[in-house]
């Protein structure tokens, strides 16, 4: 086991907001260790082939990097990721990645991090910690009979799978919508199942909602609306209803868009609060430090379990912003003026700070 080894920070998570933290640091000069349990922007690894993001490149973009591509439009899930390892080239950023954190513990002038990399356990002393872990380590489960089977998945790979073969699709939100778009479009016997009446306008894009209610007036996907997953078999779905008896669906394959869910271990074993039905993480929103001295919250992790979302990567920029300030009292420097709006500052308040 290695002795530990002393840093200002630990960054622990490589997404996009964990990556433009470590921007901020090297840029300030800050001694930081950053460790993810996977390989960098791991949760879009697992998105769709080929799924546009609906924010905007400008939106997208870190540390005042533009993100280029050639048609001016939103970008999938593989071009994000390419842009990400471009920004740790280009800023020659150090990522321990495949190495998770089992465990941070206080410790005399900071904390004690430990970690299981591919071979052994290694441990780390950082004066403060930011939690940039994001909130979609797991699926939502139903937990139901069958959810489990080899023909059910929580998540969506690619539309060919289903191509000339029943799917049943499980979900009223946005990935449910366009998983349904999608393989329908592909070549499959598409069918929604939802839990209300119809869909909510509120949680389904504007270019998809129409598109997709179209096709069920059509008849071209069907829609089961008012309808819950009872048990899964082999061949079937047994759908619960309102009134009536169970609704009996066969199917080849089930997809159950029904969601994320973060880990918070990490969050509860340091003490910190979670508040509410949603948990959200107790933090002062002016240097996103939580309830316990020296740990920070960057990105989507801050907003706990999102029934609805509230946090993107586009409106966590500033989370970055607001921990440099905190840890070396100034605004990230050099940033220019596309960075300094999409944190929510105007360029004079960049400036001055």
């Amino acid at each position: 086991m290695s002795e530990p080894t002393p840093f200002e920070v630990a960054i622990v998570g490589a997404g996009p907001i964990g990556i433009e933290l470590a921007v901020c640091l090297t840029r300030a000069g800050v001694p930081y260790l950053h460790l993810d349990a996977a390989q960098i922007g791991h949760t879009l690894t697992w998105w769709p082939r080929n799924t546009s993001f609906f924010s905007t490149t400008e939106r997208l973009a870190l540390a005042g990097v533009p993100i280029p591509n050639s048609h001016q439009g939103r970008i999938t899930g593989e071009e994000y990721l390419a842009y990400l390892r471009a920004i740790v080239e280009q800023f020659d950023l150090r990522i321990n990645t495949y190495e998770p954190v089992t465990a941070i513990e206080r410790v005399e002038r900071g904390f004690m991090l430990r970690t299981a990399p591919l071979a052994g356990e290694r441990r780390y002393h950082a004066r403060r910690v930011v939690l940039a872990i994001g909130d979609m380590h797991w699926p939502n489960r139903l937990g139901i009979p069958g959810e489990d089977l080899p023909h059910v998945s929580h998540y969506f790979r690619d539309p060919h799978d289903y191509f000339r073969r029943r799917l049943l699709i499980v979900g009223g939100k946005n990935s449910a919508a366009e998983a349904a778009l999608r393989c329908w479009r592909a070549g499959a016997l598409v069918t929604l199942s939802y839990r209300g009446s119809r869909l909510d306008e509120r949680r389904v894009k504007h270019w998809l909602l129409p598109d997709l209610e179209a096709q069920f007036a059509a008849g071209t996907i069907r829609f089961l609306p008012e309808t819950t997953p009872m048990a899964i078999t082999p061949t079937c779905v047994e759908l619960a209803r309102p009134s009536g008896p169970p609704l009996r669906h066969e199917t080849d394959f089930v997809l159950l868009a029904t969601g994320f869910r973060g880990d918070q271990r990490l969050l509860e074993s340091l003490g910190v609060e979670l508040r509410g039905e949603n948990r959200v993480p107790s933090f002062n929103p002016e240097t996103m430090e939580t309830n316990v001295p020296g740990v920070y919250l960057a990105g989507t992790v801050a907003a706990g379990i999102q029934q609805r979302y509230t946090l993107f990567i586009e409106n966590c920029h500033e989370h970055a912003g607001k921990i440099t300030r905190a840890i070396t009292g100034h605004w990230p420097a050099a940033l220019g003026d596309v960075a300094a709006r999409s944190y929510g500052l105007a360029f004079e308040q960049f400036e001055a700070n």
